[in-house]
């Protein structure tokens, strides 16, 4: 059932304001690691462990500080084919992904690739954020604000009636920010170099429902 708005006070206008404001980016959070299946348990925890210490220090060496990189995921599971109809254990697949978070943005391509180049074979996702997130959002709700209320003096000029200065009631609708991931891949194929990761900007939206009396 939809909801039901009623305004507190008689001869009214209602209506809805929108506003939108942008952000740079300016922190940078990856999801990366290695994925890799075979039949010696033993080996291959040994190996994983080996590549996530490789690409650490390449993270490292890109100049993204050591306490910028913690443990995502971690999971060890056993695999099986479905031959004639039975289950067939074939060997286990071993995730381990690391969150790393980068300041700043346009070195994200540059620092996925070393991380490639160390052994990653998984890239789950790229988030971009930004430090001025909550100034961009009340822009955005000033913005939706301001919105009705020129909304509000279109229609009272439209009626021939007059307007109160202020409404009589603001609702804050709804609360959008965003921010998209511009880069998601389940798996990077040996080889490929030269990542282009552009950060763009980031869009917040509000949305507010006003009553103004007129008279």
């Amino acid at each position: 059932m939809k909801e039901q708005y009623q305004p507190s006070c008689e001869f009214t206008i209602e209506v809805i304001g929108e506003g939108m404001a942008v952000a740079v980016p300016d922190e940078t959070v990856v999801t990366l690691g290695v994925a890799q299946e075979g039949e010696s348990l033993g080996e291959l925890q040994a190996s994983n462990a080996e590549k996530i210490g490789a690409i650490i220090n390449a993270l490292l060496s890109q100049g993204v500080p050591r306490e910028n990189i913690s443990t995502a995921q971690f999971t060890i599971e056993p695999q099986y084919d479905f031959i004639d109809g039975k289950q067939v254990f074939r060997g286990y697949r071993a995730v381990h992904l690391l969150r790393v978070t980068i300041d700043g943005a346009k070195d994200t391509g540059k620092i996925i690739d070393a991380a490639v180049a160390a052994g990653a074979n998984m890239v789950s996702d790229v988030t971009f954020r930004s430090s001025h997130a909550d100034e961009a959002q009340r822009e955005a709700l000033t913005l939706a604000v301001r919105d009705a209320g020129a909304k509000a003096l279109a229609i009272a000029a439209t009626l021939g009636v007059s307007l109160s200065a202020v409404p009589c009631k603001v609702m804050e609708t709804s609360r959008n920010g965003f921010e998209p991931v511009m880069f998601k891949a389940a798996s990077i194929p040996a080889g490929d170099a030269g990542t282009s990761i552009e950060p763009g900007t980031l869009t917040f939206k509000a949305s507010v429902r006003a009553w103004y009396v007129y008279g």
